[in-house]
This record gives C-alpha cells, sequence and structure tokens, in this order.
C-alpha cells in the first residue's frame, strides 16, 4: 500500500509538473485568431495590425482566420467549439456581442458565459455627417431643424441593426426627434446616396467620411463617442454638444473560448497591453480610424455586459424584432 502511495505521488508531482511546463511554455505555437468578418473589412484591417503586434510580443505568429457571414454569427460560434488552451483566439466587436442578442432568437453562443474576455483592444467612432445643402453646422441646429420639419429629414444605414442604424436611433430618441430611417443594402450605398443628398444625414465610420468632409461633399458635425477623437481632435462629440452621454460606435477586443485557464489569459492580456502601449501600434490602429484602448479581463467583461444591457435599450426603442 505504502509503495502504491509513494507511486501514486510521484505520478501526481509529474503531472503537476507537466502542466506548470506548459503554462509556462504558451504559446509554443501558432495561435490563430477568428474573424467573424470578410477579408479587407474594418474589423479584419484592424485584427490583422493587432495580431501582428501581440505576436511579436511572445514570437510567435498569429495567424487570421476569416468566417464571416451571418451577421458575425458563424466565426462567433466557431470559437465557443475550439479547446479553450489558449491557441484560438476571437477578435469580438459589439456587433457580434452586444447587438446579436438582441436582434436573432436563436442565438447560438451566450457572450457572457461562452467566452473569456481577454483584453479590450480598441474603439473606432463613427461621425455624425450631413450633406452640404443641409443648412446646418451643429448638432443643436440640427435638431432645431429636425424639430422644425419632423418626418422631413432621412438618415442613411447600411441596413437594420448596424451600427449606423442604432446611432441614427439613439440620436431620435435622445433628441426626440423624427428622422426617417433609410436602410440600404451596406455601408457603401448608403454613403453614395448622402453624397449624391437623397438622403440629408448618416453616421458612418470615419475613416469612410474623412477624405469626403475633406473634399466639401459631406459636412462634419460630431463624433459619436464620449471621447474626441485622436484623428480629428478639434471635432466635437455630440455628447458636448447638448446630448449629454451620447455613445454610439464600434468596439473590438479578443476574447478566448470560455474555461480558457487564468495564467493563460492573464499572459495574453499582459503581451496585449504591452502592444497597444507601443506607438507604432496606437498609430497605424489611428490610421485606420481606431483609437488604442487596453483593460484588464475584468474590465473588460464588465465592458461587455454594460453594452449588452445598452444596446438592448436602444434596439427596443427603436423597435427592432429579433429575426
Amino acid at each position: 500500500m505504502l509503495r502504491l502511495l509513494g507511486i501514486s505521488a510521484v505520478l501526481l508531482t509529474t503531472l503537476l509538473c507537466s502542466a506548470g511546463v506548459t503554462a509556462q511554455a504558451y504559446p509554443n505555437r501558432p495561435i490563430r485568431m477568428i474573424v467573424a468578418y470578410p477579408p479587407g473589412g474594418p474589423t479584419d484591417i484592424l485584427s490583422r495590425i493587432f495580431s501582428q503586434k501581440l505576436g511579436d510580443q511572445f514570437g510567435r505568429q498569429i495567424v487570421i482566420d476569416n468566417r464571416g457571414g451571418a451577421g458575425a454569427i458563424i466565426g462567433t460560434e466557431l470559437a465557443t467549439k475550439a479547446d479553450p488552451d489558449g491557441y484560438v483566439l476571437l477578435m469580438g466587436t459589439n456587433g457580434s456581442l452586444s447587438i446579436n442578442p438582441h436582434v436573432y432568437k436563436k442565438l447560438p453562443y451566450d457572450p457572457v458565459k461562452d467566452f473569456a474576455p481577454i483584453c479590450l483592444i480598441a474603439s473606432a467612432p463613427s461621425i455624425l455627417v450631413v450633406h452640404p445643402s443641409v443648412a446646418v453646422k451643429s448638432v443643436a441646429e440640427l435638431i432645431a431643424l429636425a424639430k422644425a420639419k419632423p418626418g422631413q429629414l432621412n438618415y442613411a444605414s447600411g441596413g437594420v441593426g448596424t451600427s449606423p442604424h442604432l446611432a441614427g436611433e439613439l440620436f431620435k430618441s435622445m433628441a426626440e426627434v423624427s428622422i426617417v430611417h433609410v436602410p440600404y443594402k451596406g455601408g457603401g450605398p448608403a454613403l453614395a446616396d448622402t453624397v449624391a443628398g437623397h438622403v440629408e444625414i448618416f453616421f458612418p465610420g470615419i475613416m469612410e467620411a474623412l477624405p469626403l468632409v475633406k473634399d466639401g461633399k459631406l459636412r462634419a458635425i460630431a463624433i459619436t463617442t464620449l471621447k474626441r477623437t485622436a484623428l480629428m481632435p478639434d471635432m466635437a462629440t455630440i455628447s458636448e454638444s447638448g446630448l449629454p452621454g451620447y455613445d454610439s460606435g464600434n468596439w473590438y477586443g479578443i476574447v478566448a473560448p470560455a474555461r480558457t485557464p487564468p495564467d493563460i489569459i492573464a499572459k495574453l492580456n499582459a503581451a496585449s497591453l504591452a502592444a497597444l502601449a507601443l506607438p507604432d501600434t496606437k498609430k497605424r490602429l489611428l490610421d485606420v480610424g481606431a483609437d488604442a484602448i487596453g483593460s484588464s479581463p475584468e474590465e473588460y467583461a464588465s465592458h461587455i455586459r454594460s453594452e449588452i444591457v445598452r444596446m438592448e435599450k436602444v434596439i427596443k426603442a427603436a423597435g427592432i424584432k429579433p429575426e
């Protein structure tokens, strides 16, 4: 019996040591980052910039795996089925983690229970723009015009449930105005029709709109996030221009499958913060319209939960019914 106990103790010690070595060696092979959107889009571009810098911290390659489709559901669900060993990550977004739960009846994943948050990477503000024919230059003037002409001003979006749609609905609700939503099949057509003057208002991504603003084809009114962006530091936010607390835009952060060991989450978080602290990372993210953030896993988890609650209110107010 004593001999058996001795052997068991040795085996247990060996297993514990082996587990410790495995954790210490992480990562010892390439990491896969699932991007639940097609190549070439904002999420893909941002993910490639960040993954390169994150990989540099580990001395390991991080391979981007684009799994777009079904409103980011396909790629996001795929991430939940991966082994929780830190070798499959997901670039989560406000669309996949905080909006989808309220626009789809049978979402095949739970944004809180199925993921282990690692780090909030960046935010990408949108910008409120109008066609130059609209005689307003501020949020206050736009609200006054909308109240003077209820139901006569239109705002474009890339479709129901998209960020520009929700930005417009939040604006309507907070400003207590009646403006008409005109959904398009994508942001490109929505932007084109705003430039053409077929719709008066749009809430596009800042990088999409900036060249058109500079060319005088659109007039910039305000930034949609709570904080100003370093890309346009002199442009005021909607929140500080008459609608305190107004906050809309896109955010990005990496998550791992639930049950990923805490020590691996900690290593990924430390490496993420180190990557985001690099001036070159901040510059490259800013070049594509995103402001670097950085957070602890706990802060990111809290952010996801609060965004789910906030988006539920916006979506209900907009009358959007789950599909």
